[in-house]
């Protein structure tokens, strides 16, 4: 049960509210489970008692007698580190509009980088909403590459990745789309041809909706499911209503949050750095406390081990 601390509204009220233990016990439990009531992770009873002394419930079905702490289930599972620093920082990576970066943030509530790291990567996962309903209406597509600009690489790097002068190969390709007044999403890609486009918008997109691109070739092939709106950006970047300066905004929001913030992303981690905007840029019209607790409610059932992570791309 909630105690009567009120849930924060800005940052300051954030820390002083989460330097209470049980307060973070009860909200995750709120949260969590119908009522605040515990659910036993082993045999899902909820005849469960809370053990104060330890911070843990114990169920109390004989054949079960399991104990467990609210972490249980979740992205804080198994992790030393207390609630209070775990809030802490999901309250300062969901409300910061760039990121906070694992230097930053071991520095604001005092783990290590390298705990700061997994951490913000867990946070990531809870951050990741998966599937959304099927845009509609009117939408803008477009892609983009992500990496380092080749001029700043060293020769032998330069001369092994880059297959010539302006190529995008050592870059890793994103496809977007954004309903306007609405939702984005978008996904990491190996290619954006014809094809990958093309089951990019089929896949999140209602049929016949109205779908406004530049004039890549790899949306040619759209029109007969949509209607298909093209702008030439080398004749101007708006026609009436038709432009992708919505789509275009999101990717200059993302490019500032790597750029600027994270600096240097590996393309085995970078779709969950582009989920992070998207759930920010999804959930822009709310205050910093509903956009916390958004992301509260997306804890349960996800799980990332430091292995898992380490293991990426390898």
């Amino acid at each position: 049960m909630m105690n009567e601390t009120p849930l924060p509204k800005t940052l300051q009220e954030a820390a002083k509210a989460f330097d209470d233990a049980q307060f973070c016990i009860d909200l995750i439990a709120a949260m969590r489970w119908v009522d605040g009531k515990a659910m036993c992770p082993k045999c899902t009873g909820t005849n469960c008692h809370f053990m104060a002394s330890r911070k843990v419930w114990q169920c109390k079905n004989k054949e079960c007698k399991k104990q467990f702490s609210v972490k249980v289930g979740t992205i804080f599972e198994d992790s030393a580190i207390g609630l209070d620093k775990w809030l802490l920082a999901m309250w300062l990576i969901v409300n910061a509009k760039n990121g906070i970066s694992s230097y930053e943030l071991h520095r604001a509530i005092g783990i290590t980088q390298k705990s700061a790291w997994f951490v913000l990567h867990r946070i990531r996962v809870a951050m990741t909403v998966g599937s959304i309903e099927k845009l509609s209406g009117t939408i803008e597509a477009d892609e983009t590459y992500i990496g380092g600009d080749s001029k700043n690489m060293h020769l032998d790097k330069r001369k092994e990745r880059v297959k010539k002068t302006g190529s995008t190969a050592h870059k890793s390709a994103v496809l977007g789309m954004v309903q306007r007044g609405g939702k984005v999403t978008a996904k990491v890609v190996k290619s954006r041809d014809a094809v990958t486009i093309r089951n990019f918008v089929t896949e999140g997109v209602e049929i016949g909706s109205e779908v406004m691109t530049d004039e890549w070739r790899g949306y040619h092939n759209l029109h007969d499911v949509y209607t298909h709106e093209v702008i030439n950006h080398s004749m101007n970047y708006v026609r009436d209503n038709v432009h992708t300066n919505n789509i275009e905004n999101f990717w200059s929001l993302l490019k500032r949050t790597i750029k600027g913030t994270y600096i240097s992303v590996s393309p085995a981690h970078l779709q969950k750095y582009v989920e992070e905007q998207v759930f920010r840029y999804n959930e822009r019209e709310i205050n910093d406390q509903l956009r916390f607790v958004k992301l509260i409610e997306l804890i349960s059932g996800k799980r990332l081990t430091y292995s898992q992570l380490v293991s990426y791309g390898s």
